[in-house]
């Protein structure tokens, strides 16, 4: 089901095999990634019938696939999975994090089952047919996961073709062509483009589903760049109502609609490249001393914001099994990340506590503002379906908008 063809050997191959009136190379195979480096996997096809070029990552996490392509973060990302059983549990339409999906492919090892669960309401295939996501099975996914571990994430592109014919040249020429991730800003491409309210539903519970919240006691604004709704329905389940506004939503325009606090939400992209209109933003709610919230894009953004400077790193973090310190109660947390950025430390200035570290790399996981309720993690802690460790933070946030809120009465 699966090898791997060097580029060298695919040179060899197309005088015998390609077609005399165009670039077109039939294989045994209905489905190829092709790297960078010239590298072709080849497996079986699904999903979506076409190509589609992005950074190749892997995802460690063992459930929530369909949580996972769903999550804007992963715009302009084919997302390799190294468990191998990926979609035999179905979708539906209660664990989408985002109306439309960015993700722009997935790997799997193994074939899609016919689903075996009480929710699921469609088969995976056809889940990632109407959403136009390119699929690929039957691949070796930890050799290519050693791969990135070794050499970094590469770009790559992904193809399915139920002809079996591949243009290798010119998908080779797509994938190099490609920009990458760096200096690219996504934010303003996922986030929405009107605001709106939060329809108020709560987390999802085994034998209620979604409950709508009908106390809401704080306003929150959350800025979107790339948000995810359970973290809009972690919001519900501590009764706040949550606007939602564009990236680019002016801090006048925010501070108008008289929030209790602000959040920055996660998203795809480099924060470098979103902080040049974000970083205005935010200087100025945190001038006007307003509790602030951030998780992963809105972490590295407000770090930005607060004098940081940021770096690509080689890897990244994505899964649900990454442990964290805690530097403030000394305890570790399991955590779900999804990130290709960090903030590099030593360029925090003397006003930022550093309140997280990741126990895979060190790397920066959570800061605080030492003077002002100004606070971000680089992780996920509303996670669907979890770890769940950290939701404490969502309190924290709560209770520092209840003592602004005091402060401001008084």
């Amino acid at each position: 089901k699966f090898f791997t063809l060097t580029h060298e050997l695919y040179l060899k191959q197309i005088d015998q095999n390609i077609n005399s009136k165009n670039n077109l190379q039939k294989i045994d195979s209905t489905g190829i990634l092709i790297l960078e480096n010239g590298q072709i996997l080849k497996g079986f096809g699904l999903g979506y019938e076409g190509a589609a070029t992005g950074e190749v990552c892997f995802n460690t996490s063992i459930t929530g696939y369909q949580e996972i392509i769903s999550d804007p973060s992963y715009a302009q990302q084919i997302i390799n999975f190294t468990f191998p059983h990926v979609g035999n549990v179905g979708t539906n339409s209660e664990d989408q994090e985002a109306t439309k999906i960015w993700a722009k492919g997935v790997i799997i090892n193994t074939e899609i089952t016919d689903p075996s669960n009480y929710r699921s309401f469609k088969h995976f295939d056809l889940w990632l047919k109407k959403n136009k996501i390119v699929g690929i099975t039957g691949v070796d996914t930890r050799n290519l996961t050693n791969s990135i571990r070794d050499n970094g994430a590469p770009k790559g592109t992904i193809c399915f073709a139920k002809n079996r014919r591949f243009d290798f040249k010119n998908l080779l020429k797509a994938t190099k062509k490609w920009g990458g991730l760096k200096n690219l800003d996504l934010a303003k491409e996922v986030s929405t483009k009107k605001s709106y309210i939060w329809a108020g539903y709560k987390t999802w519970k085994k034998y209620s589903g979604y409950k709508k919240n009908k106390n809401s006691t704080l306003h929150v604004v959350a800025i979107d760049y790339g948000i995810k709704k359970n973290i809009l329905r972690y919001f519900s389940d501590f009764n706040c109502k949550v606007t939602v506004v564009p990236c680019k939503t002016s801090s006048e325009e925010i501070l108008k609609l008289n929030p209790n606090g602000v959040f920055l939400s996660n998203g795809p992209g480099d924060p470098a490249a979103t902080g040049k209109y974000a970083i205005k933003i935010i200087k100025n709610l945190i001038k006007n001393n307003l509790p602030i919230f951030g998780i992963c894009l809105g972490h590295q953004i407000l770090s930005l914001t607060l004098g940081a400077k940021s770096k690509k790193m080689r890897l990244g973090h994505r899964g649900a099994n990454h442990p964290v310190k805690n530097l403030i109660r000394g305890n570790v947390e399991i955590t779900s990340q999804n990130h290709g950025f960090e903030i590099i430390e030593r360029s925090l200035p003397k006003n930022i506590q550093v309140t997280h570290k990741s126990l895979f790399d060190n790397c920066i996981e959570g800061i605080k503002l030492k003077n002002k309720p100004v606070f971000s993690v680089q992780y996920h802690p509303e996670a669907n379906p979890g770890p769940q460790d950290s939701v404490y933070l969502f309190r924290e946030f709560v209770n520092n908008m209840k003592k602004n809120a005091k402060k401001k009465r008084s």
